[in-house]
């Protein structure tokens, strides 16, 4: 994606009013996507009084489609921008992290106006994969968020022992860390302890102890020649308070699942977490997009008011 210099809002192209449009544009006049970029309206992180809100959507280019019990829930495309939209039109919430595909239909819609935007480094390490923690850079890297006129990446580091790939991806990860700090982009690392309880070839766990987090957090803080721009992205768990006396990193908390966890439970834990001084924020994706009841509004309402 080319750079281009900033665009007067007159002569600005139209964005698409439709997902017809969004095919056409595409089809027809692809460059379009570099120039909204350029003239897009930017928000600086630190414009939102010091906290975060940010919606994520980058599970389904690594294959992970379902939401709670349904495998599925998030194989509509369109519903998904529908729920994404209505989620970033809330007031309070500052932006989005996604892959290329979801952030350009939503720039093509307009939707990421006035919003931070975090950008999706590796999605190849894919859900069920027997190379699932191998997880190669597939999606954006430095140079491409940078020409985007973003505000950063976001990598999966996880951590599992037993399994040789791990030193790929945390020398993958230190790669990233320093090519962002090199365009003074933030690098978003999402660390996690795992592995596969029932050996070689099954589901990948991930150890939400908060003796597990401390230790994912000392290795990620430690990865790059430097961590000047470095964040985390990390979950909320039991004694938040020691788990975050590990790092003096900005931190932003992830989210659940709205199916599985209670909505207050979790808001009750995203509350104890954001009460640490280093925890910067929210990003949160299927717990807000999909809840059980239906509401994408309402629930990321609560969030935001929780937040702010």
């Amino acid at each position: 994606m080319s750079t281009l210099a900033p665009t007067p809002a007159a002569q600005r192209d139209a964005f698409a009013t439709s997902y017809e449009d969004v095919t056409r544009i595409r089809l027809e006049d692809p460059v379009r996507i570099a120039r909204l970029a350029a003239a897009r309206t930017r928000r600086r992180v630190t414009d939102s009084g010091g906290t975060l809100m940010v919606i994520a959507a980058d599970h389904p280019a690594r294959g992970a489609i379902g939401v709670g019990k349904n495998p599925i829930a998030m194989a509509s495309r369109t519903e998904m921008l529908d729920r994404m939209r209505e989620a970033l039109a809330v007031p309070g919430v500052d932006g989005v992290l996604g892959t290329a595909d979801v952030l350009e239909d939503l720039l093509l819609l307009g939707a990421l106006e006035d919003k931070v935007v975090f950008a999706s480094m590796n999605r190849g390490g894919l859900q069920g994969g027997s190379w699932e923690i191998e997880d190669r850079f597939t999606a954006y890297d430095a140079a491409s968020i940078k020409a985007a006129g973003f505000d950063g990446g976001k990598t999966l580091t996880r951590i599992d022992l037993a399994d040789d790939r791990t030193s790929f991806i945390l020398e993958a990860t230190a790669r990233a860390v320093d090519e962002l700090a090199r365009e003074e982009l933030i690098a978003m690392v999402e660390p996690f302890w795992s592995s596969r309880p029932g050996g070689p070839g099954t589901t990948v766990v991930n150890d939400l102890s908060p003796e597990a987090v401390i230790k994912s957090i000392h290795v990620a803080q430690g990865l790059g020649s430097t961590s000047a721009y470095t964040w985390l992205k990390l979950p909320a768990v039991d004694d938040m308070e020691r788990v975050m006396d590990a790092t003096t990193l900005p931190t932003l908390i992830l989210g659940g699942d709205p199916v599985d966890d209670d909505p207050a439970t979790l808001r009750a834990t995203w509350k104890r977490a954001l009460d640490r001084p280093n925890v910067r924020g929210l990003v949160v994706g299927r717990t807000l997009l999909y809840p059980a009841d239906g509401d994408v509004t309402a629930a990321v309402r609560a969030s935001v008011d929780m937040i702010r």
